[in-house]
């Protein structure tokens, strides 16, 4: 049992919040929006404390007194996820790390940055070398890259550079493991694989490394399509098209673009939308693919100086439901994957069958070494019944489905786990105190979690074997 007094007196001078009413607010991430399975169950979490770390001694101090007192931590970066990574489904402690926010350094085409760095941060300390952060979060602005690495999985440039998991898109993680004698492992190669994705419930991120890319004058582009499919189409040839350097490739149906205030002025009624982000220096050839499919642009400004005033990527992944859900809040979606050969193929079959909903978002990017569009149907919630079949429709049509609508790492599907992770989680947390209950290995956690249940085979990667690191003290 959790001794809290105990746990307060063990962080010394280490900035606490104890106010009810802040803790309360503070113990909410974007669950609660864009599921409505999971919203009364995300209400009614609340952590006992928030605790503010200063540096890496106040998270080793932090992480010796958890497990001496045996207090729950939970890590919070800049509470936008979506999934209940934050969500605090034992109390205990909130782990705010946004005081750890230095970027350490940038050098040979990477750049490593404290856990509570902001996305928008680091690209500003690298873009005046040339380079960038090879991909983010719509929610870039205010998202930490420890949570982007810790419950993340893709974002904006994904449609050139692949997901977070696939080699090569994180480089380095530095974890403290939550022990009475707390260690500071260093992980690298297939291993950092163990920490993505598993919301912050074997380790606590202090220190994350990634590569750059290069960092193109980006043009945003909104183009509109008379039929949905002719839109479909021309999303795959320009994710094919490997000239024409692209960072975003979103599809947006009609009528999902007419319910988002910003952007019902640039287009047409009957239209399908879709928005790209390109390097400046191909414009022309993209411009020359729009012709050949039929389409019109109604806009071509640079980054972030769009008429609609606000960066393009902030219509696209998680925002396009945002933007949505502030006049219909009752609309939501699924995750599916439609992967090639057949992904056009999938894809119209599931527009057909869905044809009454609210029409159909993608986001485009490249998965395990293939393209593939991810997105669902948007439509008026009603039930878990009406989610599930909606699920096992696009699974009948091809799809791989996540389940969006669980607390749960591995009911969730978006992350591969394995022996290893078990294993490696009893290395980190032999207490079970990180994010208890989301991230479960026994056979009943499915049927007790909220949206457990639901129908979904989760995604399928080629490799989905990681060789367990050997926690390594430094």
């Amino acid at each position: 049992m959790k001794d809290t007094a105990a746990f307060l007196a063990a962080l010394g001078d280490i900035p606490v919040i104890v106010d009810p009413d802040i803790v309360r607010r503070r113990s909410r991430d974007m669950t609660a929006s864009f599921s409505p399975l999971m919203k009364d169950d995300a209400m009614t979490h609340v952590a006992d404390v928030i605790v503010r770390p200063r540096d890496k001694g106040d998270v080793l101090r932090i992480a010796a007194a958890a497990a001496r007192s045996r207090m729950p931590l939970v890590m919070r970066g800049g509470a936008s996820a979506n999934f209940g990574q934050g969500i605090p489904l034992q109390g205990g402690a909130m782990v705010d790390m946004t005081a750890l926010d230095q970027v350490l350094w940038t050098r040979d085409q990477r750049v490593r940055a404290q856990a509570g760095a902001r996305l928008m941060a680091i690209d500003e300390a690298t873009r005046p070398t040339g380079w960038e952060l090879r991909m983010h979060s719509s929610t870039k602005k205010v998202a930490t890259i420890g949570g982007f690495v810790g419950g993340g999985h893709a974002g904006v440039g994904s449609c050139t550079y692949g997901i977070l998991r696939d080699r090569g898109n994180i480089l380095g993680l530095e974890v403290v493991s939550v022990e009475d004698n707390p260690r500071t492992v260093q992980l690298t190669g297939d291993a950092v694989n163990r920490v993505h994705h598993a919301y912050g419930s074997n380790g606590i991120i202090t220190e994350v490394e990634m590569p750059l890319a290069p960092a193109w004058a980006w043009r945003e582009q909104l183009v509109l399509f008379p039929e949905f499919m002719t839109s479909v189409k021309f999303a795959h040839a320009l994710a094919t098209s490997d000239g024409i350097v692209k960072k975003l490739i979103s599809v947006i149906g009609e009528p999902i673009w007419q319910k988002m205030k910003s952007l019902r002025p640039h287009g047409l009624a009957g239209q399908h939308l879709v928005i790209a982000m390109i390097a400046a220096p191909v414009v022309e050839s993209f411009q020359a693919l729009v012709r050949e499919f039929g389409g019109t642009i109604t806009s071509d400004a640079a980054e972030g100086q769009g008429p609609y005033r606000i960066p393009v990527y902030e219509f696209a992944w998680g925002h396009t439901r945002m933007h949505v859900n502030r006049e219909h809040p009752d609309i939501v979606s699924n995750v599916g994957l439609y992967l090639d050969p057949d992904l056009v193929g999938a894809i119209e079959r599931s527009h057909r069958r869905f044809k009454d909903l609210c029409g159909m978002h993608f986001e485009v990017k490249r998965f395990d070494g293939q393209l593939s569009f991810q997105g669902s149907p948007f439509f008026h919630f009603t039930d878990d019944r009406q989610l599930a079949d909606i699920m096992r429709g696009m699974a009948d049509d091809g799809a791989m489905v996540a389940n969006n609508h669980t607390f749960l790492v591995k009911e969730g599907g978006m992350k591969s786990v394995d022996h290893g992770d078990a294993a490696f989680k009893r290395a980190m947390d032999p207490y079970d105190l990180m994010n208890p209950g989301k991230l479960r290995f026994d056979e009943k956690a499915r049927e007790e979690s909220t949206g457990g249940e639901l129908p979904s085979a989760g995604w399928r990667y080629a490799d989905a074997t990681h060789a367990a690191p050997e926690p390594t003290p430094v």
